[in-house]
């Protein structure tokens, strides 16, 4: 099964603001529609290695979403993410034969304020929301360029994409194991995390690291108020190339060095840093 990160989420109560922030920060930010849901709307930053960050919000606030609704409600920010996959029927079904609880694959559709309809299939694992712990699978009915279109100019920017997910966990080992059993992951690297105050688990094959808080800090308020979820996005920049953005200081996760670009809102702290392709 593929491991590339397809897009990641942030979700927060205004959609224009979430997409003022990440403009601001000089990822260029186009709207994408309605979903079929009824509810939800979303804006996209788009890579030129096809990846993206997709902003989403409610267009209606008092309705209730089907997904990521306290997320929304409660400007969570990071809240999910996505692997992409060439034969979802087949992936599903390799993932449920391993264990893992599966829901769909199912037919989404939104339409963009051009009137062109992009569709695409969706497998959630491990039931509630979407893309949590595990990442959910998707994979396009309608040709990939209606879904996303790089916002990014690669010839003026040394941005390539989503390289890899920080999710808080409550438990390590057993957030671990449940890699190991749905995508038959390696034994990861552990290590301490001084920035995050967390454990850490680095695997050598897919795009995650895993972090449990142990001490006091953000990271140990936000994993025991939602549990196991996406905390911080790293996005890939050409090694070597100066990528002459503004940054809020460094961190090193794992054993990557991170710079946190200025995308604050809506959780009050950076959540979207910067590291070197390797």
């Amino acid at each position: 099964m593929d491991h590339r990160i397809d897009h990641v989420t942030v979700a927060g109560r205004d959609l224009d603001r979430l997409a003022e922030a990440f403009s601001a920060a000089g990822l260029p930010v186009e709207y994408g529609g309605r979903h079929s849901n009824g509810v939800t709307h979303m804006a996209i930053v788009g890579f030129p290695d096809g990846s993206y960050v997709e902003l989403i919000s409610k267009h209606a606030p008092d309705a209730t979403s089907p997904w990521w609704e306290a997320a929304i409600d409660g400007d969570a920010g990071p809240c999910a993410w996505a692997v992409g996959v060439d034969d979802v029927e087949t992936a599903t079904a390799t993932l449920r034969d391993r264990g893992v609880t599966v829901d769909g694959p199912t037919a989404y559709e939104r339409e963009r304020d051009d009137g062109t309809l992009v569709e695409w299939d969706l497998t959630s694992l491990e039931g509630g929301d979407p893309g949590t712990r595990l990442p959910f699978l998707i994979a396009d009915r309608t040709p990939r360029e209606r879904r996303v279109r790089p916002t990014v100019d690669p010839a003026a920017s040394p941005l390539r994409g989503v390289e890899a997910v920080v999710v808080g966990v409550p438990d390590l080992a057993t957030a671990a194991d449940a890699f190991a059993t749905a995508f038959d992951a390696r034994e990861p690297t552990r290590t301490a995390c001084a920035d995050l105050r967390a454990a850490v688990a680095s695997f050598p094959d897919l795009p995650v690291t895993l972090a449990e808080p142990t001490g006091d800090g953000w990271l140990a308020e936000r994993v025991s108020r939602t549990g196991a979820s996406p905390a911080a996005y790293l996005i890939g920049y050409e090694r070597g190339a100066d990528h002459a953005l503004e940054t809020l200081g460094t961190a090193s996760i794992g054993d990557r060095s991170v710079a946190w670009l200025p995308v604050t809102r809506p959780v009050g702290r950076p959540y979207i840093g910067l590291v070197a392709n390797e």
